[in-house]
């Protein structure tokens, strides 16, 4: 097995470990198991083009999350957290997230996964910091936010930013368009960024829930 093979397989064994520690535990009514799974794939205008994975599971409040390319190209990361949710008509979730980065990049990364949602509207924010632990000068920050609009329950528009190191555009901050498809557990998402300038690109995602 090559090194960056096993790279790649390290996230995904980590959630299959998981689930297994999981399952094996006894107790009355155990919290069922829920996640899901998404693949991004970047059409870039003056980059190589790249894919994106990540898979999440939650078992309660537990949030466990693996990725790999998404702080960094060639890198892989796993992180936990805890899910605190509540509200009524307006509803909201917020995961403080500690996780590790591994492989072209080492690093740490203690973050924040958040949303609130009214009605038909929602907003949601992801953040983090990665300390580099090779070179500190080469830390940075992350973060992805979208502001989206249900109008019917199959779709959902909206607004998407993002700060991102493996994005050169000459902008600290890309800023966009999206629209998601929803089937059940099934969900097509496409995002534009920069739609005005030379330094626009696309992002198509294919994502399933369980």
């Amino acid at each position: 097995m090559s090194a960056a093979h096993a790279i790649r397989s390290l996230p995904t064994a980590f959630l299959i470990a998981s689930v297994s520690c999981m399952a094996a535990e006894t107790g009355v009514s155990p919290e069922p198991i829920t996640g899901t799974v998404t693949g991004y794939y970047y059409a870039m205008r003056d980059q190589p083009d790249y894919g994106v994975g990540v898979a999440a599971l939650n078992r309660g409040a537990l949030h466990l999350e693996a990725r790999y390319n998404y702080e960094a190209q060639h890198s892989a990361s796993i992180l936990a957290g805890w899910n605190l949710a509540g509200g009524d008509g307006i509803s909201y979730q917020v995961t403080p997230l500690l996780g590790a980065l591994f492989g072209q990049a080492r690093g740490l990364i203690p973050g924040v996964e958040a949303s609130v949602a009214y009605r038909e509207i929602d907003f949601y924010v992801e953040a983090e910091y990665v300390h580099d632990l090779d070179d500190h000068r080469s830390s940075f920050w992350y973060a992805w936010s979208e502001l989206g609009w249900k109008p019917a329950h199959w779709l959902r528009v909206g607004l998407v930013g993002q700060r991102s190191r493996d994005v050169e555009t000459g902008r600290d901050v890309q800023r966009g368009a999206f629209v998601q498809f929803i089937f059940e557990k099934l969900t097509i998402g496409i995002y534009g960024f920069n739609p005005e300038s030379n330094s626009r690109y696309m992002i198509v995602s294919l994502g399933t829930q369980f």
